[in-house]
């Protein structure tokens, strides 16, 4: 379990007495400056009265408790990797980061287990979708990756098998906000909603499975979008367990009630079938373009 709750003493007449919670979280614990700050920051740190210690405190004696990240691995390498950052090829079901401390494993572990603490990701995707996902390794290439992000420096494109013949190519142009039902992890698309377009192109259609392949390419990066803007016009992505379903059983799904079986059954796939295929962007002069494994990659025109 990556959160461990750890227990350090404070011993009168020990070099561990009358440090500050800083200094002793760098010193004894063996923390950097950064995550000590952090933690203090979250309230992670606190004394044996459970009380969270804030920055400056002088400790006198007793213990503190620090629930510090202690990431796993299952061997998951990275696709491409520099000094400054690293691809993965995420698997479908794998979360990218935990939701919860109880969380057991994420693609986060094996973030922090290669690469340290400085390492973060740089975007998400849902545990569901599978594909690329760029990671920084220092505070550098966070600062400028996170940046480009934030200015659309980057090409991503998905594939995506949906239901139904999608004959042309369209894009879909639909403002997303938080559904109202009962699922609060759902979205929808509202014309009060935040702008929201995607560029939808078919590549092949299965007339006996009534199913076209598509690729995505999402000009905006709102949560659930591509699902959302896809089901919106008749084509949900075959295998989403969330969208275009009775709410009972996507509330189901959600607390972990539904049965690999029953899922194939009513979404189509035992998984949803998005994949983050591509991903081209330009780093300190360097131009790159990166594809999956998992799927068929052109150059662009």
């Amino acid at each position: 379990m990556p959160y461990v709750l750890k227990h350090y003493d404070v011993i009168a007449g020990k070099r561990t007495e009358n440090k500050n919670v800083e200094d002793f979280l760098v010193d004894v614990v063996k923390l950097s400056e950064t995550l000590a700050h952090k933690l203090l920051k979250n309230n992670r740190i606190v004394d044996h009265k459970d009380k969270p210690l804030q920055k400056g405190k002088v400790l006198k004696s007793g213990y503190i408790k620090v629930l510090i990240f202690e990431p796993i691995t299952k061997g998951l390498k990275p696709l491409f990797q520099t000094e400054h950052f690293a691809l993965f090829d995420k698997p479908s079901g794998l979360l990218v980061h935990p939701t919860i401390r109880s969380t057991e494993y994420t693609l986060l572990d094996e973030i922090r287990y290669q690469f340290g603490d400085d390492a973060h990701l740089v975007h998400r995707i849902d545990a569901e979708t599978s594909g690329l996902i760029l990671v920084s390794k220092n505070g550098y290439a966070q600062y400028l990756l996170k940046e480009m992000f934030e200015k659309k420096a980057f090409v991503k494109k998905y594939k995506a098998l949906v239901e139904n013949e999608l004959k042309e190519e369209r894009i879909i142009d639909k403002g997303i906000s938080p559904s109202k039902g009962l699922i609060k992890l759902k979205m929808q698309t509202s014309e009060s909603g935040k702008a929201s377009s995607t560029l939808i192109r078919p590549i092949a259609y299965d007339k006996v499975k009534n199913q076209t392949l598509v690729e995505a390419i999402p000009y905006t990066g709102r949560q659930h979008q591509i699902r959302v803007h896809l089901d919106s016009i008749g084509h949900r992505i075959v295998g989403d367990p969330i969208y275009g379903l009775d709410e009972n059983f996507v509330d189901d799904f959600l607390n972990d009630k539904i049965e690999k079986s029953e899922r194939l059954k009513t979404t189509g796939a035992s998984r949803l079938m998005l994949h983050a295929y591509y991903l081209e962007f330009t780093f300190l002069d360097t131009r790159y373009v990166f594809c999956s494994k998992q799927a068929f990659c052109d150059e662009p025109a």
